[in-house]
C-alpha cells in the first residue's frame, strides 16, 4: 500500500520494515567503523514497521551511524537501540563516544552549517537534512548530551497503522 507523504512533493511512502532499514545503514557504515577499530553495536528488535520513503530515512539513519563513528573515539562503539514507548510510535536510539557536545552546541546543532566537532570534512548539512527528513515522516530527531562520555541521537517515528 502507498500514500502520499506530501502531495506537493508526490514522495511516495510505503510500509517498511525498521529492523531492515537500521540493519541496513550499520552495513553501509561497516567499513568506516572497521577503519577506526570501532565496534557498531545492535540492540535492536521487533517487527515494527512505519511508513516511508524507505531511501530517504535510509539516509537519515546512515547519516546519524556516519556521525557517531565519524566524531567517536578511535576503538570505542556505538550502540544502536530501538525502543517503544507504547504510544503508537517508535525510537531508534544511536548512542556514540564523542566526548559529549561542546558548550551551547546543544541548541545550534540541527542548524545548516553548524559543525560541532574539530573535523570539518563535511560541510553542516548532514543533521539539518536528517531532520528535515524525519520531520517530513512526522517524526522528530533529538540529542542528549552525555558529558565526557558521548551523545545518545534519538529518531521518534509513529508506527504504521495496523492493516
Amino acid at each position: 500500500m502507498h500514500v502520499k507523504a506530501n502531495a506537493s512533493r508526490g514522495d511516495e511512502l510505503a510500509r517498511v520494515a525498521l529492523l531492515e532499514l537500521v540493519a541496513e545503514s550499520m552495513q553501509f557504515v561497516s567499513e568506516l567503523a572497521r577503519a577506526k577499530e570501532m565496534a557498531v553495536r545492535s540492540e535492536v528488535s521487533g517487527a515494527f514497521e512505519v511508513n516511508a520513503d524507505r531511501g530517504m530515512l535510509l539516509s537519515a539513519f546512515t547519516n546519524l551511524l556516519q556521525n557517531a563513528i565519524k566524531f567517536s573515539r578511535r576503538g570505542g562503539c556505538v550502540t544502536v537501540r530501538m525502543l517503544q514507548p507504547g504510544d503508537g510510535r517508535v525510537a531508534v536510539e544511536i548512542e556514540d563516544e564523542c566526548g559529549g557536545l561542546p558548550e551551547g552546541m546543544h541548541e545550534r546543532l540541527f542548524a545548516p552549517f553548524v559543525q560541532a566537532g574539530l573535523d570539518r570534512s563535511g560541510m553542516g548539512l548532514g543533521l539539518a537534512l536528517t531532520r528535515q527528513v524525519v520531520e517530513s515522516h512526522h517524526g522528530g530527531v533529538s540529542v542528549k548530551d552525555l558529558p565526557g562520555r558521548g551523545c545518545i541521537f534519538t529518531v521518534d517515528l509513529p508506527l504504521a497503522k495496523p492493516d
